[in-house]
């Protein structure tokens, strides 16, 4: 059995060796368990429901001609119509339950509070499907969905209900306002389900059909060329996902070319050919539908991948020394070994310090992965970090002592064989260092440093593109000026607002707002700027020649006066939105540069008429066309990402001749802090509506690096793994060196004894970390091309640089080129 008191001794014998083990250990372990908690979070976690391996996500992956809408929960090419919904849900017999929801926003007010959130509408056999009970009261069924708007009823979710409302279970049956209609409370949901989309944790939960009364006409909802909602179901038992979907592609395929696709006009002839071979998939539901996986995955394999190799050189670096340490007790294992120890007895013993080692780095390794969790949250965009969990729990608590485990072995088994070998008393006996055996350990301990210079190489390599990757994302030209601007969303049409009402609240918003000290401009818009948003449709441009083929989409925005003035945005020609452009004057437009190169309206754009619409598709009779003039050409500017590969065509209108528009974006410039206005802005609202919950509340300065976060987040931690690795392989150098030089010491002093200097035998060992420097740094280098290869979604601006220098074999050699890119940065 081995003695753990002596293991215990003999480690607190060693202080110098036990501290650098344990914290080399202990940073490599944290950063794993850190990047495998996300993953563990994001992309692995299952819901909190019963059997959830039974559910699957209903998916038909196509084009959607006409009009969709989606959000976190999936891309706009997997939304079904809500008349499509209930025709699957009334003839599959495959799923025990189909269900739809959809993310919506949640202004709620209740008990003299207000605040914005997540709301998910939801059809009546989402929690039946889910398999759910409630905490409190009952939860949404069948009943609720009967008929549009007639149930008025809402479930909170446990967590607003136990953390908002402090747990309070006279909620029961009160009401409460949400996005401006009043519902019943009817029951809280169970701990730990905020819903089925990762990344968004819900207040509360209300039926689909009351989505006509949160501002959306029932032709809307009932349309079939409207796409919006999302689909789900649970296996009934023996039933495959296989012969499920087959049975669904039965029922769906009819109703798509029969019905939907005779609706369809206006659109090319392959395009329907695509529409009608759409086909029904089903997919594993037990995490939920999240475009946030999609998102976050390749990130997340990628850092996982770049904290494998951190343990790994910190492995070698530790096992490094305990050869090194091992060589030192060779007169102890001898010993052992003659008073009638077993080679085994004494590998068991070598590799409990080895685990204890391992033990004391797990456990200081949580401190480094809480740390790690912290520094990868302050990257994160505001409404992330409250989303998602950033929690060491107990998959991750095995996680890391399974790793702990597993290092204890990779580090501890080859210094343990080495120290026991069955010849070592001869190798004592002969007192000699430089026998075969003391040469092949040399070897041995030199391959390990020079693999670790090899994997730090690639380290610093790979951190380097992403540094010029950020650098790159730096450089972009936004087209705005985002210093000193603070902005902040509001939705009265959500509190029940009325359209001339909420017109009316805008317009004293700004007004109060410019009197604000500090504040030199106020101007507003319907879709806020870097937030990934985007509104668009087709164009019919006057004097524009288009066939069913030309693409004549562009992006959309309603703003307000002095727009592209607060912004910063030039107005090259024409003017800008004026506050007299109201609600019964000529409607007028302002479009950007790639708009008038786009649509062709040459040098003098100015006066210029548009229609929103397909010129293509049958008008309604009394339609109008052609009814936006053109009065303003601006410079192009970014629009919902930082990094758009080229500049999109915009075409704004003026806010105040819309009267349906219920939710707007505030901007205001500041001449003084930012941070005074901010403070400034939620009483100055509480003053105006307290029932009015404000949204968003940020700086645009701050809204830029949140939509970039993810550069930001990888090339920090590639640099900060890529230093430590280095750091690590710059002390197993160090130790390797220092320990060859003491077995060299009769050999050298040899020498100096036959004349060689000390400059000689300088050179002799710097020769020695000169050829495992250039060995372990070329393959390094090499690798770190294969990072490159991998991660080149991520990289902004440097693909095709990749591609080049990884396909061309006459060019210059990689080293240089890698070499050469890193002094450039």
């Amino acid at each position: 059995m081995p003695n753990f008191k002596l293991a215990i001794r003999t480690l607190v014998r060693s202080p110098f060796v036990t501290l650098v083990a344990v914290t080399s250990l202990a940073l490599g372990i944290g950063a794993n368990t850190a990047i495998f908690s996300l993953i563990q979070g994001l992309l692995l976690r299952s819901l909190p429901v019963p059997a959830p391996a039974e559910l699957v996500n209903v998916l038909a992956q196509g084009p959607n001609p006409g009009s969709q809408s989606c959000n976190q929960a999936g891309d706009c090419a997997v939304v079904f119509s809500y008349p499509m919904f209930r025709d699957l849900e009334k003839g599959q017999t495959v799923l025990t339950g189909l269900a739809a929801h959809r993310i919506d926003g949640a202004d709620i007010a209740f008990r003299g509070k207000s605040l914005s959130g997540e709301g998910i509408t939801v059809s009546g056999s989402y929690f039946p499907v889910l398999g759910l009970t409630p905490t409190l009261g009952r939860l949404l069924g069948p009943d609720d969905d009967r008929s549009l708007g007639a149930s008025p009823v809402a479930v909170l979710s446990h967590r607003f209900w136990s953390t908002e409302l402090g747990a309070d279970p006279s909620v029961l049956n009160q009401t409460i306002l949400v996005n401006g209609a009043t519902l019943a409370i009817v029951g809280v949901g169970p701990p730990g389900f905020d819903g089925t989309t990762v990344g968004v944790r819900a207040r509360v939960f209300f039926p689909i059909t009351m989505n006509s009364v949160f501002g959306n006409d029932a032709q809307w909802l009932e349309g079939r060329t409207n796409y919006w909602v999302y689909l789900f179901g649970r296996l009934k038992p023996g039933i495959s996902r296989a012969q499920a979907a087959a049975r669904l592609n039965a029922l769906y395929h009819p109703i798509l070319t029969d019905v939907e696709a005779q609706l369809q006009s206006g659109i090319p002839d392959q395009m329907l050919a695509q529409f009608k071979a759409k086909v029904v998939r089903l997919e594993p539901g037990a995490q939920g539908q999240s475009s946030l996986r999609h998102q976050t995955s390749t990130p997340l394999l990628l850092l996982i991948a770049l904290t494998a190799i951190v343990l790994l050189v910190a492995c070698t670096n530790v096992a490094n020394l305990l050869l090194a340490r091992a060589a030192g007790r060779a007169g102890e294992m001898a010993v052992r070994s003659s008073l009638g120890a077993q080679r085994g007895q004494l590998i068991g013993q070598l590799l409990t310090e080895s685990g204890i080692l391992a033990v004391l780095a797990g456990g200081l390794s949580l401190v480094v992965a809480n740390g790690t969790l912290h520094l990868i949250a302050s990257f994160l965009p505001t409404d992330l970090t409250r989303n998602i969990p950033f929690t060491i729990d107990a998959p991750v608590l095995l996680f890391a002592g399974a790793l702990s485990l597993a290092t204890a072995f990779l580090f501890g088994v080859l210094p343990a064989l080495q120290a026991t070998r069955p010849d070592l008393l001869t190798v004592i006996k002969a007192n000699t260092s430089r026998s075969g055996v003391g040469r092949g350990a040399a070897r041995f301990r030199s391959t390990l440093v020079t693999a670790q210079i090899a994997l730090s190489m690639a380290l610093l390599c790979s951190a380097g593109l992403f540094v010029r990757s950020l650098v790159n994302v730096g450089r972009v030209e936004l087209g705005v000026r985002t210093d000193s601007v603070v902005s902040f969303a509001l939705a009265p049409s959500q509190m029940g607002y009325q359209p001339a009402q909420g017109g009316a609240l805008f317009r004293r918003v700004e007004e109060e707002l410019a009197l604000v000290p500090g504040v030199t401009a106020v101007t507003s818009a319907q879709v806020p700027i870097l937030v990934g948003w985007s509104n668009g449709g087709d164009v019919d441009v006057e004097g524009f020649k288009s066939t069913l083929e030309t693409d004549l989409n562009t992006r959309t925005n309603v703003v307000g006066p002095a727009y592209f003035a607060t912004l910063g945005i030039p107005v090259l020609k024409g003017r800008e939105f004026l506050p007299s452009d109201l609600v019964g004057t000529p409607l007028v437009a302002v479009v950007n540069e790639e708009f008038v190169r786009k649509f062709g309206l040459g040098a003098d754009p100015i006066g210029r008429r548009v229609t929103r619409g397909n010129p293509h598709v049958t008008r309604r009779p009394g339609e109008p066309r052609l009814d936006y003039q053109i009065v303003g050409v601006v410079k192009n500017s970014a629009y919902n990402e930082v990094k758009e590969e080229k500049p999109q065509p915009l075409f704004f209108t003026a806010h105040r001749q819309d009267s349906t528009t219920g939710r707007l974006v505030i901007y205001a410039r500041t001449r003084g802090a930012t941070s005074a206005l901010v403070r400034a802005i939620p009483p100055l609202m509480a003053k105006i509506d307290p029932n009015l919950p404000v949204a968003g509340l940020t700086t645009l300065p701050q809204q830029v690096k949140e939509n970039v976060y993810l550069d930001r987040m990888i090339t920090t931690l590639s640099a900060a793994f890529a230093i430590l690795a280095t750091l690590l392989a710059a002390i197993g150098l160090y130790g390797v060196l220092a320990y060859n030089v003491t077995l060299r010491t009769r050999e050298i002093g040899v020498r100096m004894a036959l004349g060689a200097d000390a400059g000689r035998v300088q050179a002799m060992v710097t020769r020695q970390v000169a050829v495992m420097t250039a060995i372990g740094g070329t393959i390094g280098i090499l690798a770190a091309f294969g990072i490159g290869r991998a991660a080149q979604s991520l990289l902004f601006g440097l693909q095709a640089s990749i591609s080049r220098r990884s396909s061309g074999p006459r060019s210059r050699s990689r080293l240089y080129r890698c070499l050469l890119a890193m002094r450039r940065q």
